[in-house]
């Protein structure tokens, strides 16, 4: 009686293991990501829940503090954060200088975003600076800023940081379904080397959309914002456009 594998059957045993493993590595790593993109979707329903009861508590007004880069995760979330679960202490945001009691929750942070981990406060959501502007605000960058690209996002930033914070109603939101509140600032879910956000036309990300629906979108569907990128912070008319192709 034999016992035990020669020499060629071992061999051929790991080669089928090994051959197993190529073949089932990309399809258990495809499944782990779109489970993460489906808590990414939850994370951004409950920010949608927690923005609706902030406007229920403000006449319907959105978050608005004046701010200039409210836009930006690791502000707007102080404005937010009694409105959202599991909320624990986190250290203030870079540039805030007064007393705050800043809270951090796990649903402002997507599981594929390490980049957010790292600069961002574990934040890796931003907030359409088209709420916090009047329509004709937004359309005024148009001639300064059109033909705008990864190289130029400072002129963006300071354009953005040169206007005066207005508060907006839901009433001026002509096209709740189709205008974007919340999104991933980064691709997340497709990473790749160049991401610069919305000033890229690379890449995808889930959207948050101010009737509350969440969506996964790649961002050639984004319809090109006064900047010429899918930029929802710059929407063509602001809160009464729409970011949908």
């Amino acid at each position: 009686m034999r016992f035990g594998f020669t020499l060629v059957e071992l061999l051929v045993l790991i080669a089928v293991i090994s051959l197993l493993a190529a073949i089932l590595m990309p399809v258990l790593s495809k499944a782990r990501e779109s489970a993460r993109k489906s808590v990414c979707q939850t994370n951004l329903r409950q920010i949608g829940v927690a923005f609706s009861l902030y406007t229920s508590d403000y006449d319907d007004f959105y978050p608005c503090n004046g701010d200039a880069n409210l836009w930006m995760g690791r502000n707007w979330r102080i404005v937010i954060q009694s409105y959202l679960p599991g909320n624990r202490v986190q250290s203030l945001p870079i540039g805030y200088n007064q007393l705050l009691t800043v809270q951090h929750s796990d649903i402002l942070l997507c599981p594929s975003d390490e980049r957010a981990i790292q600069v961002w406060e574990r934040t890796s959501y931003a907030y359409s600076a088209a709420f916090f502007h009047l329509p004709s605000q937004i359309n005024s960058l148009a001639s300064t800023l059109q033909g705008s690209s990864c190289a130029t996002w400072t002129n963006i930033v300071t354009a953005l940081r040169n206007l005066s914070p207005v508060a907006q109603n839901e009433a001026q939101v002509f096209y709740p379904s189709q205008k974007v509140l919340i999104a991933e600032w980064l691709s997340n879910h497709e990473k790749f080397s160049s991401d610069c956000g919305f000033w890229s036309w690379e890449g995808s990300a889930n959207y948050l959309f101010a009737d509350g629906h969440v969506k996964f979108l790649r961002r050639c569907q984004i319809a090109p914002a006064v900047n010429d990128l899918p930029d929802i912070n710059l929407t063509v008319n602001g809160v009464a456009g729409k970011d949908l192709q």
